[in-house]
Order: C-alpha cells, then sequence, then structure tokens
C-alpha cells in the first residue's frame, strides 16, 4: 500500500485521567480537536515530556492523515506545517495514515481520505458506539493516479481548503476581540455591586428540542443537531433537514440570539450562540435558552465559552459512565448581572464584529459547498484538473 495505517498506545502505559494537562509538552488529541472540518483546538488537552517517552505509538510526523475510528468516524485532520503544535499524539479513537512520498502524496491522501468517508460509514461497526476496524480500512480499495496528476488534485482542493482555513482564522481573530472587549468591560472593570445570577434565572425561555429524524433531502428546515456544533462553530452546509409540521417549525425554530447547549454524551456543555441562521429547528438532544434582550444573551453566550464554564460542566459530569446533563444543570452557572445600559454599550460595540463573522461565515459555506462538489468529480477522475 502507498501508505501505512498506524494506531496509537493503548498499553497500560496509556495516560490516565489525572496526567493530563491544560498546557504541556505534547498534545494529546481528543475527539473534539478531530472535526468535520478538520482539525479544532478549543479544548487541548496535554501530557508531559516524561509520559510521552513511555508511549510506544501513535506519535504524528508532519504530513500525516489523522482519521477518527470511533465514535464519530470518518472526521479528519492534516498535520501540515500550519498545525501549531510539534508534539501531538493520537488517542486510542484514531489512526494515523502516513503516506509514501514516492507513490502517493500526503496532499492527495487527505483529500482521498475525505473522498472515501462514505466507505467508512459502510464499515463502521456498533451503534451506540460506532467503529471502523483497521482490518476493514485496509480493504478499501481505489485508483491512484501518477504523482504529477495527484499533485494537480490536491493542488485545486488544498487551494480551497487554504481560502476556508483563513478565514476560520479571521474569525478566530473576531472571537477573540470580542472576548477582550467582554472582559474589559465586564471582568476588569467589574463592580461589587452587580448581583450573582444563575443564567436560568436571567433567562426568558429554556426549552428542549424536537424529536425527529435528520435527512439529507430537503423535505423541511435545517435540523440542527449537536454533531453539528464544533467549538462553538456550525457550518450550515453541512446541517441536514427534517420534517416538520407548521405548529413545530413554529415552536422550534432558530433565531438570532437563541443560544443551544448539548445535554448529552462527550459534547455535553458544547454550545452555540445563533447568529441570522437559515430557516432552521434543533434537534431533541439540545436544549435552548432565550433572553428578552440580545445584550443579555451575547454576554451570556461569551461566558458560555469560557474555561470557567466548560469546567463547570466538567465538574457536573464527573464519574458519570454516559456523560449527560439537564437544563437546570447546564443552567444553574452563575455569573454577575450589569445594568442593561453596560450591556446595550457592549453590543453595539460586539455587533459589528459578529455580523463581519458572519459574512466570513457565508463566505465558508460557498468555498465548503465548491471544494465537496469538485472533491468527488476530481478523484474520480470524471474531472480533470489541470498539471
Amino acid at each position: 500500500a502507498p501508505f501505512e495505517i498506524i494506531d496509537g498506545d493503548r498499553g497500560t502505559n496509556y495516560p490516565k485521567q489525572d496526567e493530563f494537562n491544560q498546557n504541556g509538552y505534547c498534545l494529546f488529541l481528543n475527539a473534539k480537536n478531530v472535526t468535520t472540518d478538520g482539525f479544532a483546538f478549543n479544548e487541548c488537552y496535554f501530557i508531559s515530556q516524561e509520559k510521552d517517552k513511555i508511549l510506544r505509538k501513535g506519535k504524528l510526523q508532519r504530513n500525516d492523515i489523522i482519521l477518527t475510528t470511533r465514535g464519530t468516524v470518518g472526521n479528519i485532520g492534516f498535520f501540515n506545517e500550519r498545525i501549531p503544535y510539534d508534539n501531538i499524539r493520537i488517542n486510542s479513537g484514531m489512526v494515523i495514515i502516513r503516506s509514501d512520498p514516492k507513490g502517493i502524496l500526503p496532499e492527495y491522501t487527505h483529500q482521498l481520505f475525505k473522498y472515501l468517508k462514505g466507505d467508512f460509514d459502510v464499515f463502521a461497526t456498533g451503534s451506540a458506539q460506532p467503529q471502523l476496524p483497521i482490518r476493514d480500512l485496509k480493504e478499501i480499495s481505489f485508483s491512484l493516479p501518477p504523482l504529477p496528476e495527484q499533485r494537480a488534485i490536491a493542488g485545486v482542493l488544498s487551494s480551497l481548503d487554504d481560502k476556508i482555513d483563513l478565514l476560520h482564522r479571521q474569525n478566530k481573530t473576531l472571537e477573540g476581540m470580542a472576548e477582550a472587549l467582554w472582559r474589559k468591560m465586564f471582568v476588569e472593570e467589574a463592580k461589587a455591586e452587580w448581583p450573582m445570577k444563575e443564567i436560568g434565572e436571567i433567562a426568558d425561555k429554556i426549552q428542549y428540542g424536537l424529536t425527529q429524524s435528520a435527512t439529507t433531502e430537503t423535505i423541511g428546515p435545517k435540523f440542527l443537531r449537536i454533531t453539528d456544533i464544533q467549538g462553538g462553530i456550525v457550518n450550515w452546509e453541512n446541517v441536514p433537514y427534517c420534517y416538520t409540521t407548521e405548529q413545530e417549525f413554529l415552536k422550534y425554530k432558530l433565531n438570532t440570539g437563541d443560544i443551544v447547549v448539548a445535554r448529552t454524551g462527550a459534547s455535553t456543555g458544547e454550545n452555540l450562540f445563533i447568529i441570522n441562521p437559515p430557516s432552521a429547528v434543533f434537534a431533541s438532544y439540545l436544549i435552548r435558552i432565550q433572553f428578552d434582550n440580545i445584550a443579555l444573551s451575547r454576554y451570556v453566550s461569551i461566558h458560555m465559552r469560557s474555561s470557567e464554564y466548560f469546567n463547570y460542566i466538567d465538574g457536573i459530569l464527573s464519574g458519570s459512565a454516559q456523560p449527560n446533563a439537564n437544563a437546570k444543570q447546564l443552567t444553574s452557572f452563575k455569573i454577575q448581572l450589569p445594568s442593561f445600559e453596560i450591556l446595550d454599550k457592549f453590543y453595539l460595540l460586539v455587533e459589528s464584529l459578529d455580523e463581519k463573522y458572519h459574512l466570513n461565515n457565508n463566505q465558508i459555506n460557498q468555498l465548503s459547498r465548491l471544494r465537496d462538489t469538485l472533491l468527488p468529480k476530481l478523484i474520480s477522475g470524471e474531472v480533470k484538473a489541470r498539471q
């Protein structure tokens, strides 16, 4: 084969919970780090250099491809020169695909495995926790064009990936600017007289989502699920649809200013502030929090993306075999409540950042749609890339 499939270390030396830190020598990938859109580093855990030396397998080299094989099967990351960490290891729910550049270019391998994702779904076993066995992965067949053609195909698709990545990084900067503004106005200049309130106390409405089946057919509104939310971001192009009655649509329709939160599974506590959504409703494993004042909603949304909130969620879930939390638990986090005058000033400043973020997201979605249309046509040879 033109590439090697390498699994991670699964022995007695596998890191235990108390050996992970929020900074350190070697990034130890978790399920949230490898998403449907590649790598995401919103929530990172590290092991020490001493622990890294003990582990035998699963250390990445530049230009390796990472493929998730348990839980959410088929997510792919490319460890190229843009990834800001030198030392990375995979966890036991992933494998490394290491190319032999004499036979297959790493950039082409990256695109090829995105193309093969449908095959991975077919081979995945187990409904509760789907898994992709390595032996089945080795059985997947594909045609391999000559290196010059690989380079041309990868060039076209990688250029689109690069533009998408640039827009994601711009959005990361915009998020940082909004958070810096939030910290300056509400943390550094916090007033002792601002009361402490639970999120649930100041919310106007808290609601569980719609129980319905997702479909790729455009039979109704978009159907937002837990798996569609990655690091506080959603790519609406990838969100499926569902059927709703008119009454259900009105009851569960998503609006600007809504906050949705995952209430079960490994992503419990993951959340999203909604900005200018398409016609969409939200699924039953999400809850929605609504506020009378959009400035208050935006203020709360940044609290809910903070490490303090995620640490609070970890405290709720500690010891749970199957992580889950109810609406009361997810909204019992306490925050200071400033005056509405200050909240309105904050929102006046942050609204333009949000609008730019939304425009970038639209462009990301358009480029993603173009890339996803070209990918199968180029890999299959239906369309030829200019060499």
